[in-house]
Parts: C-alpha cells; sequence; structure tokens
C-alpha cells in the first residue's frame, strides 16, 4: 500500500511538472495581418525597381498602379518648381486618356455628414462595377497651415476596397472650396482608369462654387430642422446644384426632412432655368442606412443622359477648360509679378505711402503696374 502511495505521488509530481513545463512554453502565435494591402505591397515593390521618371510614373498611372498614381498626386501638388516641371511631364503623357469619367461633387455645410454620405455612396458605386476615385479637400489651419487629412479614417470601406481610391489633399489656403491642383488630380485619376470621381469639398458654405467649374454633376447636401431651412446655405450655391439632398433622413429626423424636402422642392423652382435644361429637385437619403442612395444614383445617370443628347455634356466641358486656362494665367502673372526684381520693395513702398495717407489705393496700384 506505501508503495502504492509513494507510485501516485511521484506521478502525481512528474504530471505537476508537465503542467508547469506547458503553461511557461511559448506556443507558436498566429501572424499579424498586414498592415498595408498585398496588392498596394505589390504595386510598389513593381514601381520600386524603376526610376521614378515621367514616363515610368506615366506608365505606371495608366496601368492602374496606385503608387504611380499617388507619387504624380503629390508632384502636382507640389509648390518646388522642378516638382510642378516633373507634374507637367507627367500630365501631358496620360492627356489623351483623360476624360471618360462621370465628375461629381459633392459639397454641404460643415456636419451634413459628407464623409458617411460618401462611403455609402461611394460603396453603391462599386456594387455597379465601376471604379471610384474620391479627392477629399481638407481644410488647412490660417495660423499652422496644417490639415488633419483624415478622411481615409472615415471611408473604412472604400479605403479597403481595391477598386476605389482616396486621396485627402489640403485646401492650402485656396477659396472655393478644393485645393489648387484639384484638378490635376482628377485627371491623373481618370487615366489611372477610375470611371467615377468625387471631388468632397471642404465644407465652408457659400464660396464652394468653385467646384462646379470642374465637375459634371453637382450634389448639395443639406440637414433638415437646423434653423430657417432656405438661410441654411445661400442662394448662390443652390442655383448651381443639380441636385439637393437632405441627408440623415433616419430616426425621428425623418419627419422633419421631408417638410425640408417640399421647401427646397419650391425654392428651387424659384430660380431660372439652367442652360443644361436639367430641372434641379430635391430628394432625402441617408447615408448612415443607405436610404435613397439608389434614387441618387440613378438621377445623376439620368442628367449625364439628358446633357449628353442636349449637348450640354460637352459644352460644359470645353467651357471648364477655358475656365481652367484663365484661372492658371491669372495665378501665373500674380506668381511672375511678385518674383519680379525690384517688386518688393516697390510694394512695400506703395504699403507705407497708403498708411501715412500720402496716396490711394488705385494710384499706387497703377505705379505698381507701370501705368
Amino acid at each position: 500500500m506505501d508503495q502504492e502511495n509513494k507510485d501516485s505521488q511521484k506521478t502525481n509530481r512528474s504530471t505537476d511538472k508537465e503542467v508547469a513545463k506547458s503553461a511557461l512554453s511559448v506556443n507558436p502565435g498566429v501572424a499579424d495581418a498586414p498592415a498595408i494591402s498585398p496588392y498596394i505591397q505589390e504595386q510598389r515593390k513593381s514601381l520600386s525597381r524603376k526610376e521614378t521618371t515621367p514616363e515610368s510614373l506615366a506608365e505606371g498611372i495608366l496601368t492602374g498602379n496606385r503608387t504611380a498614381l499617388s507619387k504624380a498626386i503629390t508632384l502636382v501638388e507640389s509648390n518646388l518648381e522642378e516638382h510642378n516641371d516633373k507634374a507637367q511631364a507627367i500630365l501631358e503623357l496620360v492627356m489623351p486618356k483623360v476624360g471618360n469619367s462621370i465628375r461629381i461633387g459633392i459639397t454641404g455645410v460643415p456636419g451634413v455628414g459628407k464623409s458617411t454620405f460618401i462611403e455609402s455612396f461611394g460603396s453603391y458605386i462599386l456594387e455597379q462595377n465601376r471604379k471610384l476615385a474620391v479627392l477629399a479637400i481638407d481644410p488647412s489651419s490660417q495660423r499652422t497651415r496644417g490639415s488633419i487629412l483624415g478622411d481615409k479614417t472615415r471611408m473604412e470601406v472604400l479605403s479597403k476596397s481595391e477598386h476605389a481610391f482616396i486621396r485627402p489633399s489640403p485646401s492650402s489656403g485656396s477659396l472655393g472650396g478644393v485645393a489648387r491642383k484639384t484638378r490635376e488630380s482628377m485627371y491623373l485619376c481618370e487615366a489611372a482608369g477610375f470611371d467615377t470621381i468625387i471631388i468632397e469639398t471642404v465644407g465652408v458654405g457659400q464660396s464652394e462654387t468653385q467646384v462646379h467649374s470642374m465637375v459634371d454633376f453637382f450634389l448639395l447636401l443639406m440637414l433638415a430642422g437646423a434653423g430657417d431651412e432656405l438661410q441654411g446655405i445661400k442662394r448662390g450655391i443652390m442655383e448651381m446644384a443639380d441636385l439637393i439632398a437632405i441627408n440623415k433622413a433616419d430616426g425621428p429626423n425623418e419627419a422633419y426632412v421631408t417638410r425640408a424636402r417640399a421647401e427646397y422642392e419650391s425654392a428651387l423652382h424659384l430660380f431660372p432655368a439652367p442652360e443644361s435644361k436639367w430641372t434641379p429637385r430635391a430628394t432625402t437619403c441617408s447615408g448612415l442606412g443607405g436610404k435613397g442612395i439608389d434614387e441618387i444614383w440613378k438621377l445623376i445617370l439620368d442628367y449625364i443622359s439628358t446633357t449628353k443628347t442636349n449637348g450640354y455634356y460637352a459644352k460644359n466641358r470645353e467651357d471648364q477648360t477655358k475656365t481652367w486656362f484663365e484661372e492658371s494665367l491669372r495665378e501665373a502673372v500674380l506668381d511672375q509679378f511678385f518674383a519680379t526684381e525690384g517688386k518688393k520693395e516697390a510694394i512695400q513702398l506703395s504699403e507705407s505711402k497708403l498708411m501715412s495717407g500720402k496716396s490711394t489705393l488705385l494710384r499706387e496700384i497703377k505705379t505698381l503696374l507701370g501705368k
């Protein structure tokens, strides 16, 4: 009996040792998921093998390489002259492949839910077997010139999709709700094969009208129950809207949204008929729940079909190119003026005369212009 107890105790000690050993042992772990999508990693590898010349970047863009596209947009947005020369060379190489997309501008007051709406709307577009690029303009600080650029984190589903490309860009002090080089970025995305382009503006109200001069369809997102609906945003931008969508039509807010839609629908009839011959209208939607998203896409396709048939679509794009040229020319002339030798001192002298009351504004401007 004593022997049995000894054997039992020995067995228990062996078992305890095994348990202790297993408790201290390190089991094989599970590999972490890659921080970067595998197909993007592969594109980076293929591009890194080549020198990033304008030719190699243009080739990468035309084959749908996102890394090449991102690098080209960075060059376009740069203020360095050498980068600008490289960017223009890339644009010249890819311009023959530009123009085959539906361009949609989306604006609205801050807090209207633009990013949430675009996440839902963009996902629906991808379901239609289309490729989507989102150019999101983020406001820049007037003090530090910095921007948060957090749109990718608010569009998680689109960020993970192989058929979507999201590029946040700082406004960098540009007015009109878009960045200085948004149009060039849009062209690069089109050349990369994205057939639907969404430009999400800063969202500061009436100054958002510049985006209208670079898109085919202008969507204005609105809120209900936030005070006087028709004062929520002023006439200037409402006249440009091809569609007003009252967002957040869900839960207890739905009754307010329905009433707001009727008010905006009535207000739209007070404006002159647009040149496009399209009748602007108001609708309701929910970016969070997906309600009304399919109707908005259908209206956009109806608009494109209507304007292509009556000739406005092509004419509008020609007018937009002329506007782009004139704006770029003014910008170049202004830059050249300030870069001219001696102008800095002359401007300081004119400012001194103005502040001391020795001259008038118009006289000093004519003096600086040599008139």
